[in-house]
Parts: C-alpha cells; structure tokens; sequence
C-alpha cells in the first residue's frame, strides 16, 4: 500500500512533520519531484533537524529515495548526509539514476535569470539553488542525470555539449564576463568534471544510485509500504499554480506516479492526504487575494492589508514564517478556500492533515477567505490564470476566536480536547472540502499531533 504526503497551499504547511508522525508505519519514505529548494523541518525527540534535500523518513531510519522527478544536488545531499552521521544517525537514501543533478552554473544561471526578471516583477521568489534551470535542461534534452556521474566517459561527453552553452549565454544573452563577473569554474569542464565524477564514485561506494521504478517496485511485492512525499504546495504546481510564480515541477499527487517509476494505478489505489496550514503562508511575488499587511519587495503594489500589519506580524512570530532555506519573511493571510477547493480536485484527497491552529490560538477572532467575487460574480474555486486570481475580491467569513492552551496535553488527550471553537473552524474546512480530517497539528513536535485515523 502506498499513502500519499501533498501540500495543498503554497507551500510551508508542514509536510515534513505529518510524514514523520506517519512514518512509523512505512518503510520508504521517496521524495518524488523538486530540489534543495524545499526546507522541511522534523522534531524527534526534542532535537529539530532542518533539511533540504535528504528525505523526512531518514530521521526515522526509513529508506529515503529521491525519485526520478527530482533534480539532485549531490554536495547538498552529502554535506546533509554527512550532518545527520555527526548527529549519530546513519540514514539509508538511494538516488534514482534517472533523476538531474544540479551543476554550479544551474546555480549561477538562477540568480542571473531571477536579477533579469525582477525587473518586469516575474521573479518567483526563487531560492537561487538552480531548480529551474536544471529541470530547463531536463525538458531541453541537455541535462546531466545521476546515473551519468557513474561513467566518467559519459559525464565528459555531457558536459561538453552542455558547458559551452552555457557559457555563451552568460556572455552572450547576458553580457557578463566568466572570472569577473561569475565564478570560473561553475563553467570549467575539467573542474566540474573531477568534482561531479567524485560524487558518482561515493554514489557507487555507498550503493546509492539505484532504478527508481524498479527498487520500489520490488519493495512493493515484498510487502512493505511506501510513502509518497511533495515538496512545495498545490498553488505552485507548475501546471495547476499561479504561474509564473511557480516551482518547476509538479507536487500534485499525479506526480507521484512519474516522479517514481510507478504507475497512476499504484498511486491511486493508496491514500492521498492534502496538508493544510490553518492561515496561508508564502514567499514570492504575485497575487494574494487574503493577504493580512504586506511584505516589502513581495507583496505586488495596491495588495495586502496594510490596516492589518500588526496581525500579519503576530501570527508570523507565532508561526516562525521565515523560510527554512532562505530565512525570508513569509507573507501571511488568512485560509483561502477557493484555494484549498482547487486543490482537492486535483490532488483527490482521501484525508486531511491540518497544522498550526495553536498559532491561531488567543485571537478574538479568526477569518476565512470563502469565496471570491469576480466580475460580480461568486466563484468557490481559483481562476486558471494568476491576473484573473489578483483580481478577485476576498468574501471573508468569521469564525469565533479559541484560547491558548496546553496543547501537548491536548495532543494527550485526543480530538475532542481541542477548543470547541477550534474544533468548529476544522469541521468547516473538512465539509468544505468533503474530506476527513486524518490529523490536527498543534506544535512542532510529532508529540504535538493530534491523529484521528492513520492512513496505514
């Protein structure tokens, strides 16, 4: 059996927190699309581990996979690997050898492109660890897989058909100088050769590299279970989003199928559970009809609740809404449902798992972007395009605020010892979206969760 770990947002809803309150009943836990651009934070134990790359089973000891529908940077995968070994722990990833690596002129190419793109505000709030320009060249025929860095006759072959591409744009599209103004040897193909055939030889050593499809595929029919886990959210689905402001991938649930090796029906005989922050969270530019304040340099000109800024400061403080990579102030709004709707539609969610409404907790009263109206009319669901999305008006809808309690004994004590108040907020959001709640998040510890049916 498999379940099915997607961000129904945009993004920081706390997915790495429910695969590990989940993960003792799995035994591979594959990340199946996107990079080390998806900072997800586990507390086991009372110690916090942030990771990037490195899957959120590995915490647990579970196999971690990274499927072929990431993209892979190998010095972040070790120096996270090799943390983890410092901390006392040994975790077991295997890399899918058709997945991309990221290479150091990804990196360089990403900061220049998103520079270029600020300036017609399209940037999409990039982290800058080259995502979009590895999976460019994916699509683009001129990538670099895992399974290259095995053969050091096929690396060389790969970056010599690549590299002086990449060096033309830098100098040519963009008019910047290799050694003056960029860094030499992201686009010296001896460097990266010896550097990148280095990684393939430890792959080789640790017998990491593996047949996504086929190694899962065989721990199927052995019996064991598998567990599906989406970086970023439903919004910035880069087919299903706010494009542009969007990720380069797909983490909807139907990714889970080719990001892996196995198929839709695998997938889709499994449970498919959709997390979901109590308020709405983001980094980046681009609309955000129930944005509370604004953020310099994200929030669009006329957006935002500037009448509201001491709120969207409060619940940013009390929910720690700074990225995980970058360190970046999130914007902050309220739940947007219209939002949350889409998103079961297209990820089919069997469960939810829904966090941080101890964040919430002490308002006098809490709101609900239900609805949208749109040229006069309502509409319940998104838009498909983003300047459609922008010019929708929020409908809010209120609900009585909940006190701050201990909410590791409510945790404790189970479903019906959250507020009352809380409680009604949860069951709107589950009728909404006619799905159950498999799980309330009141903290960041996995003993902070409060589970009302397991998926496995």
């Amino acid at each position: 059996m498999t379940v099915t770990i997607v961000g129904s947002q945009l993004g920081d809803e706390g997915k790495g927190g429910i695969v590990d309150v989940y993960g003792d009943a799995v035994d591979v836990v594959v990340r199946y699309q996107g990079g080390d651009n998806a900072g997800h934070t586990v507390v086991y134990e009372g110690d916090e581990y942030k990771l990037s790359l490195v899957p959120s089973g590995a915490v647990r000891g579970k196999v971690g996979v990274l499927g072929n529908g990431c993209v892979v940077n190998p010095n972040t995968l070790f120096e996270e690997l090799d943390a983890l070994a410092e901390r006392g722990l040994s975790p077991d990833v295997r890399v899918a050898e058709r997945a991309h690596a990221i290479l150091p002129y990804h990196r360089v190419l990403d900061g220049i492109e998103e520079d270029v793109k600020s300036d017609d505000d399209l940037a999409a709030g990039t982290t800058g660890r080259g995502i979009g320009p590895t999976y460019e060249d994916k699509a683009g025929r001129r990538g670099v897989r895992i399974g290259d860095l095995l053969d050091a006759e096929t690396l060389r072959s790969r970056l010599e058909y690549v590299v002086p591409r990449k060096r033309a744009l830098v100098e040519d599209v963009y008019g910047l100088e290799i050694g003056d103004d960029v860094d030499q040897e992201a686009f010296d193909i001896d460097a990266l050769l010896k550097t990148y055939r280095a990684f393939g030889e430890r792959l080789e050593r640790e017998e990491m590299a593996v047949d996504c499809g086929e190694f899962l595929h065989s721990r199927l029919e052995s019996g064991e279970e598998i567990m599906f886990e989406g970086a970023q959210g439903t919004s910035i689905d880069i087919d299903h989003g706010i494009y542009p402001y969007v990720t380069s991938s797909n983490p909807t649930a139907g990714a889970a199928a080719v990001g892996t090796g196995l198929g839709p029906t695998v997938v889709g005989q499994g449970e498919v559970i959709g997390i979901v922050k109590a308020y709405l969270s983001r980094v980046g530019t681009g609309p955000l009809p129930t944005e509370l304040g604004s953020v310099e340099g994200q929030t669009p000109t006329g957006g935002g609740r500037p009448d509201e800024a001491d709120l969207a400061t409060y619940i940013r403080d009390e929910g720690g809404e700074y990225g995980t990579v970058t360190g970046r102030p999130r914007r902050v709004g309220w739940l947007d449902m219209p939002m949350l709707r889409h998103a079961a539609r297209a990820n089919g969610f069997t469960g939810l798992a829904i966090n941080h409404i101890d964040v919430l907790a002490g308002l006098d009263e809490v709101a609900v972007g239900h609805a949208y109206t749109l040229d006069g009319e309502e509409l319940l669901t998104m838009p498909p395009t983003t300047e459609r999305w922008g010019d929708c008006e929020t409908e809010l809808r209120t609900f009585e605020g909940w006190d701050d309690v201990d909410w590791t004994t409510v945790a404790e004590a189970g479903y019906d010892a959250i507020p009352e108040n809380a409680r009604t907020y949860l069951e709107y959001i589950a009728e909404e979206l006619d799905t159950p709640i498999y799980a309330v998040g009141v903290g960041p510890g996995r003993e902070q969760t409060v589970v009302v049916e397991s998926p496995v």
